[in-house]
Order: C-alpha cells, then sequence, then structure tokens
C-alpha cells in the first residue's frame, strides 16, 4: 500500500489511532527507498515518511557517478535489468591534474567490470525503486508526510510518532527508526547524535550541456588548484559538470551573464569535445565533510547523508549511502530471520561497526585528495605528477587504486557478493 496523491490509503487507515510496524524510514529518497528495497521480501511490515510528491520527490535535475557496487546491489535487489539501459556506461575515466598533459585513464578491464563506473540520472533511480516500494504488500509508502514528533512507547522497546499527512494527524508504532533524512536529519537530531567534520572554503555548481561532439562516454575529474571539476556523461550526448570553487568565486561565477559563464566553463572543461550548450540552469551548493558520533541508538540507525557527508570529488556520497542502506536491510533480515529485536543496541551495533570504519575510510580519501590537489605548494605539485605516470603505468597499483575507488574494498553484502552484472 502506498500514500502517494494517485494511491492513497481509506479514511478508516488515515483515522486510526495507531498504525504499528516494524520498520519505519524517515526519508523516501534513493537511500530510504533502498533500505525499503532491501526488505520487501521479508515479513516485516515498513513505512516510508516521505515529505513530498512522489513525483517531486524523483523529478530533480540531477545525476550521480554510480559504482559497479552499487550496480550489484541494485541487482540483487531485482532492479538492474530495468535501469541499466537508462544508464551510461563509462568507458574510461581520466584523472588528470589541472591543465598537466598526463592524466591516469581507468578502463573497465582494470575493474573486471563491463564499465569502469555509470552515471545515473536521479529521476531513473527514483522511478525504479518508488514502482518496487508501490508494488510491495509490506511497504506503506506515505508521501506528502511528516514527523511532528517522536516519544518512547507504552512499551520500552517501542517508538511512537506523530505524523502529519495532508491535514491529517496520525500516529505510528516502531520498533526501529531508520533516519534517511538527508543532512540535516531529524532524526539524528532528536536522538540527540553528534557529529563531527567541517565545511569547506568551497561551494560546487553544477549544470547540464551538450557538447559539440561526443562524449564517447569518457568522464573526467580534472583537479584544479580552486578545486576538483567533474564531467559525467549522460545520455543522448549530455554532460554533467560538478564544478567546486571558493565560495566567492562560485558566487561570482553564477552571477555571469550566461556568455561569459560559458567561457568560464570551457575555459575549464577544454575544448576535447568542442564547443559547449547550457541546457540547464546552474546550481550552487556548500560542501562539508561530516561524520556521526555513532550510527545508532537504541530504536534508531542513521544511513546515508543523516549519518556521514563527504567532498564530491570521486563521486562517493551516494554510492556510500547505498551501501548503508542495504548493509543495514541485511543486518535487520537476518536479526528478523534469528528472532531478535530488530530495534536492541545488539543488532544495530552490527551494522555500525560494517559501515562506520569503512565510511571512515572513504571521507577521509576523498578529504585527502582535495586538499592535496587544490595547492600548487611546488613540493607537492612535483609528487603529484610524478604519481600520476606512476599510476598510470603500474597496472597493478591503478587496479588497485580503482577497487578502491568503486567500494570493493570493503565488506559487500551478501547480495552483491552473488550478481554478476
Amino acid at each position: 500500500m502506498s500514500a502517494d496523491l494517485l494511491d492513497l490509503p481509506s479514511n478508516a487507515a488515515l483515522n486510526a489511532v495507531t498504525h504499528n510496524y516494524d520498520v519505519v524510514v524517515v526519508g523516501g529518497g534513493i537511500v530510504g527507498l533502498t533500505f525499503a528495497c532491501g526488505l520487501r521480501h521479508t515479513h516485516l511490515r515498513v513505512a516510508v515518511i516521505e515529505t513530498q510528491t512522489a513525483a517531486t520527490a524523483a523529478n530533480r535535475q540531477r545525476a550521480y557517478a554510480f559504482s559497479p557496487v552499487s550496480a550489484k546491489i541494485l541487482a540483487g535487489l531485482g532492479l538492474w535489468d530495468e535501469v541499466e539501459p537508462q544508464l551510461t556506461h563509462f568507458s574510461r575515466v581520466k584523472l588528470s591534474d589541472a591543465d598537466y598533459d598526463k592524466a591516469i585513464t581507468f578502463r573497465p578491464e582494470d575493474g573486471n567490470s563491463d564499465a569502469v563506473y555509470y552515471s545515473a540520472q536521479h529521476f531513473v533511480l527514483m522511478a525504479a525503486l518508488q514502482s518496487a516500494v508501490k508494488a510491495a504488500p509490506n511497504i506503506d509508502y506515505w508521501c506528502e508526510s511528516k514527523v511532528m514528533e517522536t516519544c518512547e512507547g507504552k512499551a520500552s522497546s517501542r517508538t511512537e510518532l506523530a505524523i502529519s499527512h495532508g491535514d491529517t494527524q496520525m500516529q505510528f508504532c516502531t520498533g526501529l527508526v531508520v533516519g534517511a533524512d538527508g543532512a540535516r536529519s531529524v532524526v539524528r537530531d532528536q536522538a540527540e547524535i553528534e557529529t563531527f567534520g567541517w565545511k569547506y572554503w568551497q561551494s560546487c555548481i553544477t549544470a547540464v550541456l551538450e557538447p559539440e561532439h561526443s562524449h564517447e562516454n569518457t568522464a573526467y575529474e580534472k583537479f584544479w588548484p580552486s578545486g576538483p571539476f567533474a564531467i559525467l556523461p549522460l545520455p543522448e550526448n549530455r554532460c554533467q559538470i560538478v564544478w567546486t570553487a571558493p565560495h566567492e568565486e562560485a558566487k561570482a561565477l553564477l552571477a555571469l551573464p550566461k556568455e561569459q559563464f560559458l567561457a568560464e566553463l570551457t575555459a575549464r572543461y577544454g575544448d576535447e569535445m568542442g564547443g559547449l550548450k547550457l541546457l540547464s540552469e546552474p546550481m550552487m551548493f556548500p560542501v562539508q565533510l561530516m561524520q556521526s558520533k555513532a550510527y545508532v541508538r537504541p530504536g534508531i540507525a542513521l544511513i546515508g547523508d543523516a549519518a556521514h557527508c563527504c567532498h564530491p570529488v570521486g563521486g562517493q556520497g551516494l554510492n556510500m549511502g547505498i551501501r548503508d542502506a542495504i548493509a543495514l536491510a541485511e543486518v535487520i533480515e537476518n536479526a528478523a530471520k534469528q528472532g531478535e529485536d530488530l530495534g536492541s543496541l545488539a543488532v544495530l551495533k552490527r551494522y555500525e561497526r560494517w559501515r562506520r570504519t569503512e565510511n571512515w575510510f572513504t571521507l577521509s580519501l576523498t578529504d585527502f585528495l582535495n586538499r592535496s590537489f587544490s595547492n600548487r605548494f611546488l613540493p607537492l605539485l612535483l609528487s603529484r605528477r610524478a604519481g600520476i605516470w606512476v599510476l598510470d603505468s603500474v597496472v597493478p597499483l591503478k587496479r588497485l587504486i580503482l577497487r578502491l575507488m568503486t567500494g570493493f574494498f570493503g565488506r559487500l553484502p551478501v547480495s552483491a557478493k552473488q550478481n554478476t552484472l
């Protein structure tokens, strides 16, 4: 049963005093829906709470670098065949230091996959996940709903949530609340979980454009002193750029007339693909590194940006969240089979031990890459460029780096191990 504009529960259900669930997921984005999909073949009753309509939540002009591990996770959820034809398979990924001629070039054979990476558009992933959730008999998808308050239930192992759904007030009771509600997580704040980290001196500009010549399914990450500049190839010979620059510089760039903005963009983009046509209004967002000091509390678990945020260099953010989601789903499913209390710390700590250390590694790696390339200190500059020659020439080392960047270095969920693409 789903609760969006097209498919609302009956009035009787809406007016019931309490809705009982085994798990309530706060946040119906890609990460929250991935977690819910991981439980759709269980006997557990799951609710997903989303503040927007389903259509609005899916309609974002955004694309992501999508790793082979994330692809394996989608395959394990039975969604890969639906999604894969709509993704762009990266035939090459080229990493370079500003305008230095030499680049590290990764190819599919370096990772034993059909693509180095993929680019996945937001609406493509959301459409597949929403369809799966809406079709699942054990999941209720409550759109246009908001958590107003949480408190301890009458039973010590239960949590009660006051929910507003349009003009209707409801009460949910559950053994586990999963916070998938982003960097400003209400679930995290109400659980009084502290965070550690810092805001970077940079902001990111994103835009979609069309180059004159074919992008040849090649992705680029160019490290400039002001910050990394990424080019993600999209279907129909479009590209999305992720342009990192100091805050004031980023604001000044957005304020430029379109022709001047395109001239500045071309200087960063290069002339490999000819002239550029802007297809969307550029948008800007600040970036930060954040790690929650705990991912769990009794009856509470955090996944995705609610648990951590990283610099967009390397396209790690969404992929970390997807791995969080499927790891927690696997832990919860196994605990349910053993008849354990899903909200107990003994159960939830299994998820925290699995994901928190691995996420620390990725957060540290993205921070290191951004800081080490965002300067012109001569000894470091020479070391970087020597390293580019070494990494591109020593194949085993290049393959190791690719495994680190694509998520294969850590513990994989059982579903990902069982699937080949």
